[in-house]
Order: C-alpha cells, then sequence, then structure tokens
C-alpha cells in the first residue's frame, strides 16, 4: 500500500464516520419534530419486524408534529403501538388513516441530559476519527520499517494526516456546538 493509497484510506474511513456521527445525531431528540427519529421504530409486518419507513410515509404535519401514513389499512395500531411502545417518550394519536405524533415540550432538566448525550456521542466521534489517524501512522511507519519510504516522507505523510484529523476534529466540535444550541433553545 503506498502513502498516497493510506491517506485516502484514512481520509474516507474519518468521512464515513462524521456521516455516522451526522445520522446519530439527527436522532437525538429536540423540541422540534423531525421524521428521521422514528427510524429506529420496528414494526410487526406480517411476522418481521421492519423499520416504520418500510411499511409508511413518514412526514411532518408542522413543526411539532411527525404524520405516519401506513400503506395498508391494518397497519395502523400495529405502528400506533410500536411508537408507543418505543423508548422514545412519544405518544401517537390515530385520526382515520393517518398517525399523528406530537412532540411533547422538553423540561429543562432534560435539556441538560440530551446535551450529556450529544457531548458523548461527539467524543465517541472524535475517537473514532483518532484511532483512524493511528492506524494510518501505523501503516506508514510499517512502510519506513521496510524501507519502502524515507523518514523525510513518512514525517510528511504523519502531518497531513493529522491536517486530515485537525478537520474532521473541528467539524466534530462545530456540529456539537450547533446541536447543543439547538436543544438549548426553548
Amino acid at each position: 500500500m503506498s502513502i498516497a493509497e493510506i491517506k485516502q484510506t484514512a481520509e474516507q474511513k474519518m468521512q464515513q464516520s462524521m456521516e455516522a456521527f451526522k445520522n446519530s445525531l439527527s436522532k437525538i431528540r429536540t423540541g422540534r419534530a423531525n421524521p428521521g427519529i422514528l427510524d429506529t421504530v420496528q414494526v410487526d409486518y406480517y411476522g418481521s419486524m421492519v423499520p416504520i419507513s418500510q411499511v409508511a410515509n413518514v412526514s411532518l404535519l408542522d413543526a411539532r408534529t411527525v404524520s405516519v401514513a401506513p400503506w395498508e389499512k391494518g397497519m395502523g395500531p400495529k405502528i400506533e403501538k410500536a411508537i408507543r411502545d418505543s423508548d422514545l417518550g412519544l405518544n401517537p394519536a390515530a385520526q382515520g388513516d393517518l398517525i399523528r405524533v406530537p412532540m411533547p415540550a422538553m423540561t429543562e432538566e432534560r435539556r441538560k441530559e440530551l446535551t450529556k448525550v450529544v457531548r458523548s456521542e461527539g467524543e465517541h466521534a472524535k475517537v473514532a476519527v483518532r484511532n483512524l489517524r493511528r492506524d494510518a501512522n501505523d501503516h506508514v511507519k510499517r512502510l519506513l520499517k521496510d524501507k519502502e519510504i524515507s523518514e523525510d516522507d513518512e514525517r510528511r505523510s504523519q502531518d497531513e494526516v493529522q491536517k486530515f484529523t485537525d478537520r474532521f476534529i473541528a467539524e466534530v466540535d462545530k456540529l456539537v456546538a450547533s446541536k447543543e444550541q439547538d436543544i438549548m433553545a426553548v
């Protein structure tokens, strides 16, 4: 593996870590409704558990209400039960075929708990990025040990990998600050 391949692989994996972090942030509930909040909820569909998005249309009615429109008549009560039984603390209400899921207002205490969760997720993302940096540097050191590259090349590539790392960690910090601000907004 060449230095260029090592750097490219490290950067791609760091980008994947960022995508995973953004995805996990989108599932943390703020006061506003977000259709992505129901992504983790599984519903029984003819004996197999599937995500709600595979049996219904999930969209926003307004800033505080998510609507779920099942594609089949008999799925309404099952979806409603799955949302109610999830650990999200939501209370869906059926209106004919449409299920309305209002987002309850959050207490100050709950907001502070969520900011801790966001910081924790941010730390996990930073650790993942740093682990990828370590792996890339280990590959480069192995190339140096096998005398395939010079010490100058090793130093240069480690500096470049550090620049990627710094860029991704700064992005994590920015996303954490933005999400905290979102959560604390009343």
